[in-house]
């Protein structure tokens, strides 16, 4: 018998899209073979979001009094979630839900699959920023990551419990979950969806949410792998001393102190990476 799918989708001011999405929603879940929940997570929405999902028959309606992040959305809706896959999507008619079904096929054999997009419809704005988030990704984890925070995708209920307490409240669960899973030896599954332009208005912001996501990357990276990014600034650090030493020998005036304070920082950078390594495998 195939798990309880409890479907997950976050909602915040998408009066525009969000009956259409329920209404797909239910046709692809109910000639799914599974069974299903759909559990809605008003995020605190202005518009008229909430008055049109509890019209709506057959779904789990959970509500905000004011906006908490879409992080918070998705890890409220996974608490009163009773299945132990978790499927979520957005409301903003942005993911193909017709597509589900490629995703669902493949849960058997993977602890999460996961939606890779086709970029002809993200702003021009976020494309560096997605580009950046994806190169950080790629060091933090060691894998080739296809697209690090897609919405649409299904997990085991039992991996976010497992790193609950690193999901901040922004726009970062997808991209926490997807770095705890790659470097912790989850299985992964990456399927080609189509992405279509979004009806109604972003809620992102492109630089607050950029310095965000990054802040994000280094805390993640700290917390699995230190001793990768210690390093890395060890070396760095090593290759600017010698290069000032190089420098200020040619020039006839060595620079004794700075390079001696450059070299031992990258020795105690190189310590403390080890010192940090130890104490996650230990963990």
């Amino acid at each position: 018998m195939n798990d309880l799918i409890s479907v997950v989708v976050p909602v915040f001011n998408e009066e525009r899209a969000v009956a259409s999405t329920m209404k797909q929603l239910k046709e692809v879940m109910d000639k799914s073979g599974y069974d299903y929940e759909i559990i809605t997570v008003n995020d605190g929405s202005k518009d008229k979001s909430l008055e049109i999902l509890k019209e709506i028959n057959g779904i789990n309606v959970i509500s905000h009094p004011y906006n908490l992040g879409y992080s918070a959305s998705i890890k409220d809706g996974i608490k009163h979630a009773k299945g132990n896959l978790i499927l979520i999507t957005d409301a903003d008619g942005t993911y193909p839900i017709r597509e589900i079904p490629n995703l669902l096929k493949h849960i058997d054999k993977y602890d999460m699959v996961v939606g890779n997009r086709k970029t002809d419809n993200v702003p021009l704005l976020r494309k560096p920023a997605k580009f950046m988030i994806a190169k950080l990704g790629n060091f933090v984890s060691g894998k080739k990551i296809p697209d690090i925070n897609c919405g649409l995708r299904i997990f085991k209920k039992g991996i976010a419990l497992r790193f609950w307490n690193l999901f901040p409240s922004g726009f970062s669960f997808t991209i926490t979950i997807t770095l705890a899973c790659l470097t912790n030896e989850y299985t992964v599954k990456y399927v080609p969806i189509s992405y279509f332009k979004r009806k109604g208005k972003s809620t992102i912001h492109p630089i607050k949410d950029f310095v965000n996501f990054i802040n994000l990357i280094a805390r993640i990276a700290t917390y699995f792998n230190p001793f990768k990014v210690f390093f890395s600034v060890s070396i760095l650090l090593f290759i600017m001393g010698f290069l000032i030493f190089l420098y200020t020998f040619y020039i006839g005036r060595i620079a004794d102190i700075t390079v001696i304070v450059i070299l031992l920082s990258s020795l105690q950078v190189f310590l403390i990476g080890l010192v940090a390594d130890l104490i996650v495998k230990k963990r």
